[in-house]
């Protein structure tokens, strides 16, 4: 029984931080680090975490999570990332703002911005935005994903190509070892890849979790990216790819 409860809590933990650690568990629980693994590894085989190095992250691969629990994970990471990602953001700029938890963070933060133009494919950050009464709002047609309020398609394309954004902010569902920006949704990446064609400065908000996450469809690379804002040091093999890639990666 005392196993059940402490499965039930890690679980809860790992879907509100994004990740478990077993050395922070072991010590936490006051039970051996050995009993954390078998704890991960009864969780792991009935497919609701997934073992990474030194602990458990909620599971990925070719489904996406929930969006009611993505919001959940990591909230703290994401909003540093956002503060520091709406810093760069002058009044008066035009922006694109894809779907996605991160890029919701990043509407919060530009609540006190003024004159901004934002286009964007995600109903929740139109809804944010809102209150900002000097802010011009543009939804992009397309259709509706109820499931996250993204509007996707080609008519959300064909919109997104009227525009040159100074800037795009985009999120994504993970990012790959060489570099790599993934999704799941073959239309919201069409959407997204469109928008880095037509901004001035391509801008990336993704937390640590994202580079243990995997996804199966190509966004782009960070060779393509401007500013990466994330929240925890690269690997040294990308580190050096960013630099010769000229891109230029913010730590919140």
């Amino acid at each position: 029984m005392a196993s059940n409860f402490r499965q039930r809590e890690i679980l809860e933990l790992a879907r509100k931080d994004g990740k478990v650690t077993v050395d922070d568990l072991a010590e936490s629980y006051g039970v051996t680090v050995q009993t954390i693994r078998r704890d991960l590894a009864d969780l792991a085989e009935s497919g609701r975490l997934e073992r990474v190095h030194g602990g458990a992250v909620v599971p990925s691969g070719v489904v996406n999570i929930l969006y009611k629990e993505r919001r959940r994970l990591n909230e703290a990471g994401k909003k540093a990332i956002a503060q520091k990602c709406a810093q760069t953001i002058p009044d008066g700029a035009s922006v694109f703002m894809n779907i996605g938890t991160s890029t919701e963070a990043v509407a919060q933060e530009l609540l006190d911005h003024e004159n901004l133009l934002i286009v964007t494919n995600n109903l929740n950050i139109a809804n944010i935005l809102a209150a900002n009464k000097s802010c011009e709002i543009i939804l992009a047609g397309g259709v509706l994903r109820r499931s996250d309020g993204g509007i996707v398609g080609g008519l959300t394309v064909e919109m997104v190509k009227q525009f040159k954004f100074d800037y795009s902010v985009l999120g994504c569902s993970a990012i790959d070892a060489d570099g790599d920006l993934l999704d799941f949704d073959g239309q919201e990446v069409m959407v997204s890849s469109t928008a880095i064609k037509r901004s001035r400065v391509v801008m990336v908000v993704a937390d640590h979790l994202k580079f243990e996450r995997k996804a199966p469809m190509t966004i782009c690379s960070l060779k393509d990216v401007d500013l990466l804002f994330t929240d925890a040091a690269l690997s040294d093999a990308l580190v050096q790819d960013c630099q010769t890639w000229s891109t230029e990666v913010v730590i919140a």
